[in-house]
């Protein structure tokens, strides 16, 4: 285990926001991110579209393969957050059991993580639907959407859920900052 900073300002942490695809997570990670880089904090979003690029070329979308996405983007995250990040990690993340394989390693690490679930309901991101994703699965172009034809654990006890279609995006990231600045993290 490493020794955690202890100023406030370096204190590093992994933010996971999971939910559904078109959900908003990018979108409040960066709000977010605006924030606390203006706070003084030391920051980095792990977008899931930037990872599956660079860092998990070449893997699927079955169920294998997206826990293999998850623990690597948790061990970049973590490995930010030990050195003083605010890791915002807004993955889908689907399977719960991935999630928590995470947070352990966090955990054993002694390093800060929170799970936020970005809970926009499925009829909601289909209509925002940034990537053509819902229309591309409607069509059957594609298979293996989350929450529509592939499973989406939701998370039983987040850290914090953000129902993002009820409110905007400023107020979505206002919500996280005062969790993080509850956990003195922010």
């Amino acid at each position: 285990m490493r020794a955690p900073l202890m100023g406030r300002a370096d204190r590093g942490a992994t933010i996971w926001l999971t939910g559904l695809p078109s959900a908003g997570k990018t979108t409040i990670a960066v709000e977010l991110a605006g924030r606390l880089r203006a706070d003084g904090h030391r920051v980095e979003v792990l977008d899931g579209d930037e990872i599956r690029e660079f860092l998990s070329a070449g893997l699927g979308f079955g169920r294998e393969d997206r826990h293999t996405n998850v623990q690597r983007v948790g061990f970049v995250a973590e490995l930010l957050a030990s050195n003083g990040v605010k890791a915002l990690v807004p993955v889908i993340a689907p399977y719960a059991d991935s999630r928590e394989a995470v947070r352990k390693r966090h955990r054993s690490e002694g390093t800060a993580y929170l799970e936020v679930h970005v809970a926009t309901p499925v009829e909601v991101c289909s209509v925002r639907d940034v990537k053509g994703l819902y229309a591309k699965q409607a069509a059957g172009e594609i298979s293996g959407l989350t929450g529509v034809d592939d499973p989406y654990e939701e998370p039983e006890e987040p850290d914090l859920r953000i129902e993002s279609h009820t409110q905007s995006v400023q107020e979505s990231a206002a919500a996280l900052h005062a969790l993080l600045t509850e956990r003195g993290l922010a």
